[in-house]
């Protein structure tokens, strides 16, 4: 029973973050001009919504710790760390370097 309990409220936990983070990937890039996408090199704003709208609704359908959730996890971290500081470097005018 307690082994039990404790593993639904990680997965309920790990599901929630996962959500939560996805969610803020997403809402970034649906606020973000498409033109910057193209101008960091990066996949085009319309695929990047695409990409994580998908991966939402499948860690919403499947779960978080599932082959899909951990793709989607993947898939909002690498927006957030890479293509977001691409755009933030972007916008505030110092460029790449």
């Amino acid at each position: 029973m307690f082994y039990q309990d404790v593993v639904f409220y990680l997965n309920t936990i790990i599901k929630i973050f996962s959500i939560l983070v996805q969610g803020v990937a997403l809402v970034h890039c649906l606020t973000q001009r498409g033109d910057g996408f193209t101008a960091i090199g990066t996949l085009p704003k319309g695929a990047w919504v695409a990409i994580l709208a998908v991966c939402i609704v499948l860690t919403l359908l499947l779960g978080s710790t599932g082959i899909f959730g951990l793709i989607g996890i993947a898939a909002a971290l690498i927006y957030l760390l890479d293509v977001r500081t691409g755009l933030k470097d972007l916008s505030d005018g110092k460029g790449f370097w």
